[in-house]
């Protein structure tokens, strides 16, 4: 199954076109070459290390409250994955 998973911006390095994302407590290193302007504080949808596009705050919160209730936000977590 693929899954995108929507992601917070903590961090970017603009040397290298990449950003840290977090999801929790869940950090992890992502490419933001398919995103333009992208900011801190900014939701990404997340596949396989690459930010798909931006998403706004409530869709964010949206989507990982559909995903707890299918528990996939502990599964996800622990699982180093955003």
């Amino acid at each position: 199954m693929c899954l995108a998973v929507p992601a917070q911006v903590v961090a970017i390095d603009e040397a290298t076109d990449t950003g840290t994302v977090a999801l929790g407590e869940v950090r992890k290193d992502v490419s933001l070459a398919l995103v333009d302007d992208v900011s801190i504080g900014d939701f990404l949808l997340i596949h396989v290390g690459y930010a798909l596009n931006r998403i706004s705050p409530e869709e964010a919160a949206r989507t990982l409250e559909l995903f707890g209730e299918a528990e996939l936000v502990e599964e996800l977590a622990g699982s180093g994955t955003p």
